[in-house]
């Protein structure tokens, strides 16, 4: 992948890892270079919370090198971590403490003494938007005020590299999209995120590269919208309604690829015209036209829907 050696945050490269023989990570190999977001696409049970723990040392690789904030892990993970903000897919918050408490005790993990703390709080808690919650018990807190406290938790030692699994599951779209919003404050920042998503508009809304994996192994990796225009181009018509094998075979000599997902149709083409020219005399269909995405991307390299 493009950049310098002396860039990189994290290198892995050919690690495998796998549980009772069965392979979770399958000669994965990219880079995460410093001051970018990079995001790991794919279902559950794709690979990616074990990617994730083997970037903290949390986990053995079998075979294969990793490296992170230059540092080789897991033989100097202990280093790497004092310079990572880590986000759990779950909220692990101590419910009996205040939001305030909860930023002191993960403070004092990093050794941070009180005129630390005191002097970096007030800006985490207006970071989170938590201002008027600092003394709030965590069992008040929505789900997205808990997820918000849970980021801001994590940049309690001012760390250079944010590792975050799916840090938005669980949210509705406001509060989904208000995480975002801080995401990206960070990066303005200057930090590096390690994103693992399986939200297709999270990893297009934050991610400036990604690598889709599906089994443990990488299926394709670039920029988002690298990836969509190389895979699918420009449009997609879903066509409903009808029998699809048939539309299939009527509009195939003018699409650039079709695919049949249950009892809609797929068509990927450059100009959407000809296509509902041909569909013209046709009811009962239901037609949506829309720009390609991430969903169309992994669909076509591996023949099914991203799945929660």
């Amino acid at each position: 992948m493009s950049g310098s050696m002396s860039t990189a945050t994290i290198t892995f490269s050919g690690v495998r890892k796998a549980y009772g023989g069965k392979p979770a990570v399958d000669g994965l190999s990219f880079r995460v270079e410093a001051g970018e977001c990079f995001g790991l696409l794919g279902p559950n049970g794709a690979g990616k919370s074990t990617t994730t723990r083997m970037v903290l040392g949390m986990a053995m690789p079998d075979a294969g090198m990793i490296t992170v904030l230059g540092q080789p892990v897991p033989a100097r993970a202990r280093l790497a971590r004092r310079r990572i903000g880590v986000v759990p897919q779950f909220d692990n918050l101590e419910p009996g403490f205040s939001v305030r408490e909860n930023l002191e005790l993960f403070g004092r993990y990093f050794g941070m003494s009180s005129s630390e703390l005191d002097a970096v709080i007030p800006s985490l808690l207006e970071f989170a938007h938590l201002q008027g919650k600092a003394h709030a018990r965590v069992t008040e807190l929505s789900g997205g005020m808990k997820r918000r406290l849970t980021i801001a938790r994590a940049l309690i030692n001012d760390p250079q590299l944010l590792v975050m699994d799916e840090p938005s599951t669980g949210l509705d779209p406001h509060a989904r999209h208000l995480v975002w919003d801080r995401l990206r404050a960070l990066l303005a920042r200057g930090k590096t995120i390690l994103l693992t998503t399986h939200f297709m508009e999270e990893a297009e809304r934050l991610c400036d590269r990604l690598c889709v994996i599906d089994q443990g192994r990488s299926i394709a990796d670039g920029a988002p919208e690298t990836l969509i225009e190389q895979q699918i181009g420009s449009h997609v018509l879903e066509i409903y309604g009808g029998n699809p094998h048939e539309l299939r075979a009527l509009l195939m000599p003018c699409a650039q690829r079709t695919k049949v997902s249950g009892e809609a149709l797929f068509c990927y083409i450059d100009d959407p015209q000809e296509v509902c020219t041909r569909l013209r005399d046709r009811t009962g269909l239901r037609i949506v036209q829309r720009p390609a995405n991430l969903e169309d991307v992994f669909l076509r390299l591996t023949g099914r829907e991203m799945k929660d």
